[in-house]
C-alpha cells in the first residue's frame, strides 16, 4: 500500500470513529483538516460498525508508514474496541491510547501543592481552598467586555517571546472571542492560513492573573502555535489529529508548562503588574502567580485519581475532589459530570501526565522547537 493510500485510509477510519464516538463527523474526538469530500462521503454514508473499524484498524497498523502513526491506529484501534463492548480496566485502556501507563498520583503530590499554595497566597488565615479562593476573587475582572482588548495584549507579548525561541511567521492574525454554552474555560483553535481564535468562557469569572497563563496554553507557545508551526511544516500528516492519543499527552503538557517557558521565574506576574493590573485597580497582594499556577498544574493528578475511582463506580469521587482539587460545590458539579466513564476518559490523563513528562525533558530552547515542530511520542521525551 502506498502511503498516499494508508493516510487516506487512515483518515476515513478516524472520521469514521469520530462519528461513531461522537455521533456527527464533526465531533470532539478529532481534528480533521484534510480534503472536504473525504468527510462528506462518511457524512453520507450509513454509521460504521465498531467492530469493522476495530478490524481496520488491525489492518492499517501492519503497514503504518512509521512508528508515530503507529500510535495513534492503535488509540484509535482501542476506542473501536471501545465502542464494540470491549472493557479494559482504565489504565490499561489508557495506556493503548495514549502510549504512556496512567498511574494513581501518591496524594503526597497533591500535599505539597496545598503547601506550595500556602506560601504563595497572600493572608495567613482560613484553609487553602478558602484563600485560593479569595485570592481568585480578587483577581476577577469585572467587566468582561475588556477581555478581547486584554488577550490581544498578551496574544503580542507571548508571540515576541515565542518567536524568540522559534520562528513564527508574519502575518498572523489570533482573535479573542466569548463564547457562553460550553463546558470549557479557554480553547484555542487555529483554523488554516495563520488564523487563529481564543474562545473563552464569558459565564465563568475571569482571574487576570491567569491572563498569561491561559494565553500562553491557548495560544503561543502552546496550542496555537503548535499547530499553525506542524502543519505549516508536516502539511497532510497533521490532517487528522484524533485527540484521544499519544500526541495530545505532550501537547497538553506543553499547554501546561507553556507560560513557564516563556515567562520563566517571576516574569509573568512582572508583566502583568507592569501593563495589565494597574490599569484595572488591582493592587500587589504578596502572591505569587507563579507558584499558584505550577501547584493548580499538580493538582491535575487529582483529575486522573478521581477518574479511577468514576470508573470503578466508586461513590466518593465528589468528597476526593473537595479534599485535593479544592473545588467547591459549584466546580465539583461539573467536575463529576465530565468525570462520567465514556470512550474518551482516559484523555483527563494527558494533563498531569504530560506536564509531569515535558518539565522534566523541555530543558532548553532546542528542546521547545522540536515540541513545536516534530512528531513526537511521550517515548521521545523520557531520557
Amino acid at each position: 500500500m502506498t502511503d498516499e493510500r494508508w493516510r487516506r485510509d487512515y483518515a476515513m477510519l478516524a472520521l469514521r470513529i469520530n462519528r461513531l464516538a461522537t455521533g456527527s463527523p464533526s465531533g470532539t474526538a478529532l481534528i480533521y483538516r484534510g480534503p472536504a469530500e473525504w468527510a462528506a462521503a462518511v457524512e453520507a454514508e450509513p454509521p460504521a460498525v465498531a467492530g469493522a473499524l476495530a478490524e481496520e484498524a488491525e489492518r492499517l497498523l501492519e503497514c503504518a508508514p512509521s512508528a508515530y502513526l503507529a500510535a495513534h491506529v492503535r488509540a484509535v484501534r482501542a476506542m473501536a474496541r471501545h465502542l464494540d463492548g470491549e472493557r479494559l480496566p482504565l489504565a490499561e485502556y489508557g495506556r493503548e491510547c495514549l502510549g504512556l501507563e496512567p498511574r494513581w498520583v501518591p496524594e503526597e503530590v497533591f500535599e505539597q501543592a496545598h503547601a506550595d499554595l500556602d506560601a504563595a497566597l497572600p493572608g495567613t488565615s482560613g484553609t487553602p481552598a478558602d484563600r485560593l479562593r479569595a485570592w481568585q476573587a480578587a483577581h476577577t475582572l469585572h467587566d468582561v467586555e475588556r477581555l478581547p482588548a486584554l488577550v490581544d495584549r498578551a496574544v503580542a507579548e507571548t508571540r515576541a517571546r515565542t518567536a524568540a525561541i522559534v520562528p513564527l511567521p508574519p502575518g498572523e492574525v489570533v482573535e479573542c472571542r466569548l463564547v457562553e454554552g460550553v463546558a470549557f474555560h479557554g480553547a484555542g483553535e487555529y483554523e488554516g492560513g495563520l488564523k487563529s481564535t481564543i474562545h473563552i468562557n464569558r459565564a465563568i469569572p475571569f482571574n487576570v492573573a491567569d491572563l498569561l497563563n491561559l494565553v500562553a496554553h491557548e495560544g503561543h507557545p502552546g496550542h496555537i502555535a503548535e499547530s499553525m508551526l506542524k502543519e505549516q511544516r508536516l502539511g497532510d500528516e497533521r490532517w487528522v489529529r484524533f485527540m484521544l492519543s499519544p500526541s495530545f499527552v505532550l501537547s497538553e503538557g506543553l499547554g501546561l508548562l507553556a507560560e513557564e517557558l516563556v515567562f520563566p521565574g517571576d516574569e509573568a506576574q512582572a508583566w502583568l503588574s507592569a501593563n495589565v493590573l494597574p490599569e484595572l485597580g488591582i493592587r500587589p497582594d504578596g502572591s505569587d502567580f507563579a507558584a499558584v499556577h505550577r501547584a493548580r498544574n499538580a493538582l491535575w493528578g487529582v483529575w486522573g485519581n478521581a477518574a479511577f475511582l468514576a470508573a470503578e463506580g466508586r461513590p466518593e469521587v465528589g468528597a476526593y475532589l473537595g479534599r485535593w482539587a479544592l473545588y467547591g460545590e459549584e466546580e465539583m458539579a461539573a467536575a463529576l459530570r465530565l468525570l462520567e466513564p465514556s470512550p474518551m476518559s482516559p484523555y483527563l490523563f494527558g494533563y498531569f501526565h504530560g506536564w509531569e513528562l515535558l518539565r522534566r525533558w523541555a530543558t532548553g530552547p532546542e528542546r521547545v522547537r522540536r515540541l513545536l515542530t516534530e512528531q513526537l511520542l511521550p517515548a521521545d521525551v523520557t531520557s
